[in-house]
């Protein structure tokens, strides 16, 4: 669901409002009366940080945080925060808010609004029956802010659309969304921006020799694809580009190597790393960015068809490099390897991978961050962690020492696509960064791409998880 989001510089006496408030004196007196307001105090001192009051048919809103000295964490409050006004809303009906701003602080009342937004999302597409009660109401916001500008609300909506078309893009099945169609709506989705999207065909994958994405394709009747979308403004601070590859399998069953019980499901997730690369993409596009950006994405299902790659098959990769395969399940990390070699050919500043790639990322950290690793790239790593903790997608930073090479070495060939019982993690980013010459980071979004039940303002389903933390990494390179 899409929520229209404006700036405005007044409101009706039937609007609905969210008052963001430091102090109790800021609320008009013309607002609420002596009863209401001893209400509201009562309420505060219980440490209700949202109070709500029912002007029918209106509502108020009295938002009044504890003071929190840690930006990232105040911010996030304001989100959380934002993610309580929403769902009442839609509880009673509201079609509209607007959010007035009497603290005076743009990070804030924008972080707020940020929550609503995010909280208010909803994946309807296949609902028949009942659609109507499903469907949330609040159609619109409107901010009243001195400090917010109408620029600022333009960047917000466009970030809130990548991240939701992210979402949207996990949670279609594979029935709707091939590797073929996936490219399809990436294109569609970028057309509305001055980005370059190129898809390569299956024809072209062979004549490139990507050997990790024509293997894992190989039990497959759709044929994969080679996405790149490239963002290259005339007057980009950076002559060498940043690149984001994205994992997209759009299903994974495991191959031959087939996931048992209840492993496959929601395996329509595999692709969340290259929806949030499509997604990223699209709000630097979008907001004109003043950065060179480009995109890969490989994507391909993973069946077990007559022909379909099994283990002990060696295979050559992109780049010349063989590659004994000891599961079929590891499979994410071969189409990932074709592309961060492929980007070699760009000589870039950096390369980011984001792959929900293994089950010990969320083993070890569950739901509330993301796995990350690296080399040559100690700089830039402090900085997308910082961008993190910003946006609340925070990094786990796990370490990549030589002796985890050993995991994946191989005795008939280059490297093995699968490590020992331990660190699965790591091995298998130690795995791509063999295919690396250039700063690299890889993030393993495992366990925050896809929820089994909601998380604040992060829905059940596809999350959108890497959208804005890339937004805001790149963001700060200008």
């Amino acid at each position: 669901m899409k929520t229209l989001l404006a700036k405005t510089n007044k409101y009706g006496k039937q609007s609905s409002l969210v008052l963001l408030i430091n102090d109790v004196k800021e609320i008009p007196q013309a607002i609420v009366d002596a009863n209401e307001l001893k209400y509201i105090k009562q309420q505060l001192k219980n440490k209700n940080e949202v109070v709500a009051l029912n002007h029918f048919p209106s509502w108020i809103f009295i938002v009044l945080q504890e003071k929190e000295k840690n930006a990232a964490k105040r911010l996030e409050k304001y989100r959380r925060n934002g993610t309580k006004v929403a769902e009442q809303a839609n509880a009673e009906k509201l079609k509209d808010l607007v959010i007035v701003d009497l603290i005076n602080q743009k990070e804030e009342s924008l972080a707020f609004a940020e929550g609503m937004l995010l909280a208010n999302y909803q994946f309807l597409k296949y609902f028949t029956k009942e659609l109507k009660e499903k469907k949330n109401t609040l159609n619109k916001i409107e901010i009243v802010s001195d400090q917010v500008s109408i620029a600022d609300v333009d960047e917000l909506k466009t970030i809130v659309e990548g991240n939701m078309a992210a979402r949207s893009f996990v949670n279609e099945p594979l029935a709707t969304l091939s590797a073929v169609t996936f490219s399809d709506e990436i294109t569609k989705l970028l057309s509305g921006t001055q980005a370059k999207v190129e898809v390569m065909n299956k024809k072209k994958i062979e004549t490139l020799k990507m050997g990790g994405l024509l293997a894992v394709n190989k039990g497959s009747i759709d044929p994969p694809t080679f996405t790149i979308i490239e963002w290259k403004p005339e007057n980009a601070k950076n002559k060498k580009p940043f690149i984001f590859v994205g994992k997209g399998v759009v299903f994974d069953t495991g191959g031959v190597n087939i996931k048992p019980g209840d492993y496959m499901n929601d395996m329509k997730s595999d692709m969340a790393g290259a929806a949030a690369v499509a997604g990223a993409m699209y709000t630097i596009a979008k907001n004109e960015l003043p950065v060179y950006v480009i995109g890969l994405i490989p994507a391909t299902d993973n069946r077990p068809d007559g022909n379909a790659y099994v283990p002990d098959d060696v295979i050559t990769m992109f780049d010349g490099s063989t590659v004994e395969i000891k599961n079929t399940d590891a499979e994410g990390r071969l189409i990932l390897a074709d592309a961060l070699a492929y980007a070699k050919k760009y000589k870039p500043e950096l390369v980011i991978d984001l792959a929900t790639l293994t089950g010990s990322a969320q083993r070890a950290i569950g739901i509330h961050g993301i796995v990350a690793m690296g080399k040559d790239s100690d700089k830039e790593f402090k900085k997308l962690g910082e961008s993190g903790y910003r946006v609340h997608e925070r990094l786990a930073h796990f370490p990549f020492w030589d002796e985890y090479d050993e995991e994946i070495k191989s005795p008939i060939a280059d490297i093995k696509n699968l490590g020992g019982v331990n660190a699965g993690m790591i091995t298998a980013g130690k795995f791509l960064a063999y295919f690396t010459d250039y700063p690299y980071i890889h993030l393993d979004i495992a366990g925050l791409a896809f929820l089994d039940k909601k998380d604040q303002y992060k829905p059940q389903g596809g999350t959108g998880v890497g959208v804005r933390l890339l937004y805001d990494f790149i963001k700060q390179k200008i």
